[in-house]
């Protein structure tokens, strides 16, 4: 899929407060614009929060779960016994 996709699906990306960027790892061997992609969906949604990850190397994961975790409301936390 090309970096267009959130001038093609505005309404999604509008209403989205998170973007994955996977698959990084692969940028090397294909055309994809990172920075355009970024670019569009800055300008449909200035507050997105995107993270760009390799599910395979395991770039950006960490940050990402780190923000994960920092989403979860305290009174989400449950302690199995």
């Amino acid at each position: 899929e090309g970096e267009d996709k959130p001038l093609k699906y505005p309404h999604m990306f509008k209403n989205a407060t998170t973007m994955i960027l996977n698959k990084i790892d692969l940028l090397p061997y294909l055309t994809f614009d990172v920075a355009k992609c970024l670019e569009f969906a800055n300008m449909v949604n200035p507050g997105l929060q995107v993270f760009q990850v390799s599910a395979i190397t395991g770039e950006g994961l960490q940050h990402w779960y780190d923000w994960v975790a920092l989403q979860i409301k305290p009174s989400q936390h449950q302690v199995i016994h």
